[in-house]
């Protein structure tokens, strides 16, 4: 008797433990996981070099824990099924749903040219704790505010589904007719690339370890200590998140079933955040490329390219902002407190559009997901949903001193300023020439001046945002 044959094709779901399409796919059949590269996926969102640097790595980690039997293609989604199906026989195909624009309609297609075939295609929720079309207000339509979307659409509804065990026997097929196979232990990294590897926690096994190093230290502080830059009392998960090495379910009951408090309330919103911004991409699609908020459509943006390479490179002469700039730049990451900092200084201080800081972001975080980086800088720049006032401006000197007191973040970063005396650490061009040359600095050459004045530079913030009103 043939054996019954079915694809489980993974994308952001890189994991065996819950994962309900991979349930269903090895459920008393023959299983061939693929991972495909999707050659007509929106170029202006391909992987970022960070993002692709960990994707890579993932993949092997992912083939090591499927036996080497993960078949990898770069090429057309529907041309590589449709081959793999009728080389193998195959009953069924199986996926995790994604929330992009160009996702849905790619597959959207696939799944109506699979079924027409005969063949059974079955779609799942493997990345989100609802779906997005699931939270409505009451009129049936979306929410554009975070706190009700959260508190009443979500907890307000049937709580998340409970994870899914690792499935018990994954039987791999192990003769796979296939063509075009991508060889993952070909691709080729920068040595920047290269460099930020060493800071990341890749993989399912890493993702579960980070979740019980957080749940056991980080989590009992992290309504108040999270803001700390130079602690560890956030979850660092976002980049398991993003490519499902770990599942948003398994996370939430985790948390939920442990000791009920305002730091773990604090921390399920923040999973909140990420369902409302998966929702805003989905009811929205278009906030991808423009203000979800028209109004900023007539903003007067500054197209300065030497500032913005300045910002990008760490050297704005802002000591907060430059260390999350080089942490960026040197792990792949960044902080999320320094994510608003940074941001704000670049679209409210240096009157950069906000898609320029995106698209860095993209390029160069492990975690850049399409519906976190976009929702994050339209909230930065007040032009999104439930979006920061305009009026808010982060001062990165009072942020500096309120959250980095001592300066451990920032000279953990800049060197160049390792030996100024506290006092001045988050303003360095306020020091006397006397401390500046005891510490070896010499602004403007050893380490940046200011390029804007602050408040000057929120002034006239606050004046082109107002120019939006008339």
């Amino acid at each position: 008797m043939t054996k019954k044959v079915n694809i489980h094709w993974f994308r952001n779901d890189l994991r065996l433990d819950d994962n309900p399409s991979l349930t269903k796919a090895t459920k008393n059949s023959e299983l061939i996981p693929i991972y495909i590269f999707d050659e007509n996926a929106t170029v202006d969102f391909n992987h970022g070099e960070a993002s692709l640097t960990w994707l890579y790595e993932s993949l092997k980690l992912l083939n090591k824990s499927l036996e080497n039997c993960l078949v990898i293609f770069k090429g057309d989604p529907l041309k590589i099924l449709k081959e793999l199906i009728k080389n193998n026989n195959v009953s069924g195909v199986y996926w995790n749903r994604n929330y992009a624009p160009w996702e849905i309609k790619r597959d959207t297609i696939i799944k109506q040219e699979i079924k027409k075939t005969g063949i059974e295609c079955e779609t799942f929720n493997g990345n989100l704790l609802w779906e997005p079309w699931e939270i409505l207000k009451k009129d049936g339509t979306p929410y554009k505010v975070f706190t009700p979307f959260y508190r009443k659409g979500c907890l307000g509804s049937s709580p998340p589904r409970a994870p899914l065990p690792k499935p018990p026997k994954i039987n791999l097929k192990q003769d796979v007719v296939k063509n075009n196979e991508f060889d993952i232990n070909k691709t080729n990294t920068n040595n920047w690339q290269k460099s930020i590897l060493s800071h990341a926690l890749i993989g399912e096994k890493k993702a579960f370890e980070r979740l019980e190093f957080f749940i056991n230290n980080g989590l009992k502080n992290y309504k108040d200590g999270r803001n700390f830059p130079s602690q560890d009392n956030v979850s660092r998960l976002a980049p398991n998140f993003h490519f499902g090495e770990i599942s948003p379910n398994k996370v939430w009951y985790t948390v939920v079933n442990n000791k009920q408090n305002e730091n773990t309330d604090h921390f399920l919103s923040e999973l909140g955040w990420r369902e409302f911004s998966n929702h805003l991409l989905y009811h929205f699609p278009q906030f991808i490329y423009e203000n979800l908020q028209k109004k900023f459509d007539g903003f007067p943006w500054k197209n300065d390219g030497i500032a913005l390479k300045k910002w990008q490179k760490g050297l704005t002469g802002f000591p907060l902002v430059d260390a999350g700039m080089r942490e960026l730049w040197q792990t792949g990451s960044m902080h999320n407190r320094l994510r608003m900092v940074v941001g704000s200084f670049l679209v409210k201080n240096l009157l950069i559009d906000w898609r320029h800081g995106a698209k860095w972001f993209w390029n160069c975080l492990f975690d850049a997901d399409i519906a976190n980086n976009t929702a994050g800088w339209q909230w930065i720049a007040g032009c999104g949903a439930d979006a920061a006032p305009y009026f808010r401006v982060f001062n990165p000197v009072t942020q500096s001193e309120k959250f980095d007191k001592k300066g451990i973040y920032i000279k953990k970063y800049i060197p160049e300023l390792i030996n100024l005396d506290q006092k001045f650490i988050h303003c360095p061009w306020e020091a006397p020439n006397s401390v500046l040359l005891d510490a070896g600095i010499k602004l403007g050459e050893t380490y940046p001046s200011p390029i804007v004045d602050l408040k000057v530079s929120r002034l006239k913030a606050l004046e082109a945002f107002n120019t939006l009103k008339s």
